[in-house]
């Protein structure tokens, strides 16, 4: 049985956020019988969760990978957005958070397109390299971003902003324009146009749609991805604001999300496999 459960917690390692019941049998191996009855156990003890997409990593899998589980509701909310978003663009969407300097994935959806790009559930990445990141950035007070990376970034492909000016010009356009963009900032030949979800003290997370980036239809993903943002902040009860005031280190009653900003560890670039995308 042990045998079995960590055969099927193992096809959700090719970093794919849903699987239908008959994907999983197919990638396991094992019949279709054999994994709906152990299913059911791992979504009863939130190994896995079930959604109305299908099976995704549940809130026991995210705690050991790194992901509070206070998360859950931003999940939750963003789950349908996320998958109608994927079906729109034909791209791969990703919900993520920041914790420091970095950016936390918290889904990732996608079809079979998902398994393509170098990114996983829990995975790490520099905020400042990608879309999901420089949209959070955008609403932070810039003495905050002077504080997680200091004068100089480092550089994960040729593209990526080195200069912490330069971040700040790039984050002044994100708040003029309400979008932040990628191209190829963390990984070669990839591209991402991201939104914030804004709360009333600064942004609870953000989301983007990414693709390769000489043919990905971003002109026509782009309005569409501040669209969902948005639509997943009402969902969530909370009002856009400004730029949030400060740092924090405690959840709210609500179970908001306060993320610590003074964390002043340097991001680093990952390493392409299995590292997160944006």
């Amino acid at each position: 049985m042990i045998e079995r459960i960590t055969v099927i917690l193992d096809v959700f390692d090719d970093r794919t956020s849903r699987l239908t019941l008959e994907e999983i049998s197919r990638r396991s191996q094992l019949p279709r019988s054999t994994v709906h009855r152990i299913l059911k156990q791992l979504v009863r003890l939130q190994w896995v969760e079930h959604t109305p997409f299908g099976y995704t990593i549940g809130r026991r899998a995210l705690r050991m990978g790194g992901i509070s589980e206070g998360y859950s509701a931003i999940r939750a909310a963003a789950a349908p957005v996320l998958q109608d978003l994927h079906m729109q663009t034909g791209m791969v969407v990703h919900l993520a958070v920041l914790e420091g300097g970095e950016n936390v994935y918290l889904d990732k959806v996608g079809g079979r397109d998902a398994s393509t790009l170098p990114s996983r559930i829990g995975g790490r990445g520099p905020a400042y390299a990608t879309a999901c990141g420089k949209s959070m950035l955008a609403f932070l007070a810039p003495e905050w971003v002077d504080g997680m990376y200091g004068q100089r970034l480092h550089r994960c492909t040729e593209r990526t902003i080195g200069e912490i000016t330069a971040l700040h010009r790039e984050l002044n356009l994100v708040r003029r324009r309400g979008l932040a963009f990628d191209w190829s900032e963390a990984f070669r030949g990839l591209a991402c146009a991201g939104a914030a979800i804004r709360g009333t003290r600064g942004p609870l997370a953000a989301l983007s749609v990414c693709g390769p980036a000489d043919t990905a239809p971003f002109e026509r993903a782009a309005p569409l991805v501040a669209s969902a943002a948005r639509e997943i902040a009402l969902t969530l009860g909370r009002r856009p604001a400004p730029v949030a005031a400060g740092p924090g280190s405690r959840r709210s009653r609500d179970d908001e999300p306060i993320h610590r900003y003074d964390d002043r560890r340097s991001a680093s670039c990952p390493d392409p496999s299995p590292a997160p995308a944006r």
